[in-house]
């Protein structure tokens, strides 16, 4: 489990988060949605500490990650599996050195049994003899599976992806998406997952946190996001013209509700 207490940031004069609070389950696909600008990217590095926040706290598993030393920070950061926007592999290795990477960074593991993890971990995401090619021979799904990879040969407790559907189809999106989930249960990970596309929303949600301007506006879950009673969050979901119909009945409704209280 993962806390955000009174979570803020500042980049000058500029208050890029706000007193942003929620709780984050084990073994269950955490979002964090919002549009361009509403803060997702930067309380996603607060909290994997890629950046330090102006105010608040972050609990992993009860322990203060703001106020620990060097040392304890990294080993926290152990338990951590990251999946990146664009894959971030490394051009110049194979599949098997990329996913092998964090083993030979953090561990005194043996040749062989590095070699063990890594085609486990393939085996996993589907990409059985797909060990010596290198990212430019991959599809773009192929190249997220193996981040993905990369992500969990660790066997954290915490995996974190920063738009994970990012520059694929619609077919492929769905295969990462699911991919995720299964992997978050079967490993009983605390997953966090910083997302815009709804069609992972919809399907992927177990919590769901809306960001606007910053604040936290909306927390939920994919059975109760639809039922939202929040003017940006409804703005948020129905944003395209081809739902603005719908958009259109649900903040009526909304103006309804609200002038009768």
């Amino acid at each position: 489990m993962i806390e955000v207490k009174d979570l803020g940031k500042k980049f000058g004069s500029q208050q890029v988060l706000e007193d942003v609070s929620t709780i984050f389950e084990t073994g269950k696909n955490n979002l964090i949605i919002g549009k361009s600008g509403s803060g997702k990217t930067v309380l996603l590095k607060c909290i994997v500490g890629l950046l330090s926040p102006t105010v608040g706290h972050v609990f992993f598993d009860g322990k203060d990650y703001v106020a620990m030393n060097i040392d304890q920070k990294n080993e926290i950061r152990r338990e951590l599996g990251m999946l990146f926007q664009g894959g971030a592999l490394f051009d110049s290795l194979t599949v098997e050195q990329n996913v092998r990477f964090p083993l030979d960074m953090f561990t005194k593991m043996s040749a062989s049994e590095k070699l063990d993890r890594v085609n486990e971990v393939l085996k996993r995401v589907n990409l059985v003899n797909a060990n010596h090619k290198f990212p430019s021979q991959l599809s773009g799904g192929m190249q997220k599976r193996t981040g993905i990879a990369r992500a969990i040969v660790m066997n954290p407790k915490y995996l974190f992806c920063d738009e994970p559907n990012s520059g694929l189809d619609p077919q492929t999106s769905i295969v990462i998406d699911e991919l995720i989930m299964e992997i978050t249960e079967e490993y009983q990970i605390t997953t966090i997952t910083n997302t815009h596309d709804m069609n992972s929303v919809i399907t992927n949600g177990d919590k769901i946190i809306f960001l606007h301007q910053g604040k936290k506006h909306w927390e939920g879950t994919k059975e109760t996001l639809f039922m939202a009673e929040n003017k940006e969050l409804i703005d948020f979901i129905f944003a395209s013209d081809f739902l603005k119909e719908a958009r259109d009945v649900r903040l009526n409704k909304l103006k309804a509700k609200q002038s009768k209280q």
